[in-house]
């Protein structure tokens, strides 16, 4: 059964950092992407980030730019998601999701319909 967890969810002050991780089971991420979406209550889910497994290309979303940084480990089939300089607006449910069968990567990555397994996410509270 494919499946992906995520887990590192916590509450953290404005400011703070987080690392967020995606393990996935039944399938490796060597031909992959994976993508981090988030979903605040009352706003519709939205793409933070992606990368591809096969050529290391990485996305971001302008509001996370320069603060949130994607990573891959494939011998560990964890993605990471680095997550600095946070701030109350990040608050939300976050989800990793995956495709396979991904030879390039694209900003394509960053939208919902583009994959196929979704993990059941985990919360991030920034607050002081």
């Amino acid at each position: 059964e494919l499946q992906l967890v995520e887990s590192g969810g916590a509450l953290v002050q404005p400011g703070g950092s987080l690392r967020l991780s995606c393990t996935s089971s039944g399938f490796y991420l060597d031909d992959s992407a994976i993508g981090w979406f988030r979903q605040s209550p009352g706003k519709e889910r939205e793409g933070t980030s992606c990368i591809s497994s096969t050529d290391g290309s990485t996305y971001y979303a302008d509001s996370v730019k320069g603060r949130f940084t994607i990573s891959s480990d494939n011998a560990k089939n964890t993605v990471y998601l680095q997550m600095n300089s946070l701030k109350p607006e990040d608050t939300a449910v976050y989800y990793c999701a995956a495709v396979l069968g991904v030879y390039s990567g694209s900003a394509y990555y960053m939208q919902e319909q583009a994959h196929h397994y979704w993990g059941q996410g985990t919360q991030v509270t920034v607050s002081s």
